[in-house]
């Protein structure tokens, strides 16, 4: 009698364990149904580095208003919405960065770094491009190198002549930060890491954000500057990791467009683009 009630308690358990199997079989399968996997993985849930920040510029306006202590409070609500909606940027920041055009590598000082006869029909081709796309800038900024100095005065000439015309040596040539992967023929000192680094980072933060609550219609600024410096801001403006930017290769004179929308939303439009270019007078 006792071996025939153990049987029977064994049957029940093993009755319960596979009906609690199906029934997690079956959550486990309606679950699955409803998951968008990307086509590399098997990971459904967005990576830690794949989430948007909002607040990278330090300019959302929920960061700039004292949150209300008391939410049932409704005059305080609408206090606390006024004051956000002030500080609420409305337009479209568009930078457009330009690589110098072909120089003298064999020069010793940057004075001797000059543009070569190429590298000054690159800049007049990209000067003519952007006089055609009827883009109306507020301003053109260029770093203080001869180089980039040379490409923004060619281009100037293709562009109002009201328009007006900063120097900058934040946006110098550098090396921003150590590259993933490394590259055997070029490994600055870590020194030149460190200085470079946050010298063209203060460059970023400088131009890289959204439009203040006053402006009033969106804003065209051009910017002529250097390889290294145009691909780190790329990867910092699409939060990618900044170590990536040597993964990039952008072409002589080649043109990036990068917009900062209302919301802190960062759009890359164009990245090193020479279409507008004759193939003879492509180079990197």
């Amino acid at each position: 009698m006792g071996s025939w009630l153990r049987m029977r308690k064994v049957a029940s358990m093993a009755v319960a364990a596979a009906g609690g199997a199906a029934g997690f079989w079956y959550v486990q399968r309606q679950y699955d149904e409803r998951k968008v996997l990307a086509s590399w993985t098997t990971s459904f849930e967005p990576s830690a580095c794949a989430k948007w920040d909002f607040n990278w510029d330090h300019r959302d306006p929920k960061s700039l208003v004292k949150p209300v202590s008391d939410l049932s409070d409704p005059v305080a609500q609408n206090r606390f919405n006024e004051k956000l909606d002030k500080k609420r940027s409305r337009v479209v920041r568009h930078l457009i960065l330009v690589r110098h055009g072909q120089y003298n590598m064999d020069g010793r000082s940057d004075l001797e770094r000059y543009l070569t006869e190429k590298g000054r029909k690159q800049a007049a081709i990209s000067g003519e491009r952007l006089k055609d796309l009827g883009i109306e800038f507020d301003k053109i900024v260029r770093s203080t190198m001869t180089r980039a100095q040379e490409t923004a005065k060619i281009m100037s000439a293709s562009l109002p002549a009201e328009l007006k015309l900063c120097d900058d040596s934040l946006l110098e040539e550098g090396a921003p930060v150590p590259p993933e992967p490394p590259v055997g023929h070029w490994r600055p000192e870590a020194s030149q890491f460190f200085e470079d680094g946050a010298r063209i980072e203060a460059a970023f933060r400088k131009y890289f954000h959204r439009a203040d609550a006053d402006q009033k219609q969106d804003s065209y600024t051009l910017i002529v500057c250097h390889a290294n410096v145009i691909r780190y801001f790329v990867c910092r403006a699409l939060q990618l990791p900044p170590e990536a930017w040597l993964r990039i290769s952008l072409g002589h004179a080649s043109l990036t467009w990068v917009s900062i929308l209302d919301d802190g939303r960062v759009t890359l439009r164009t990245l090193g683009e020479t279409g507008h270019m004759p193939r003879d007078m492509l180079s990197r």
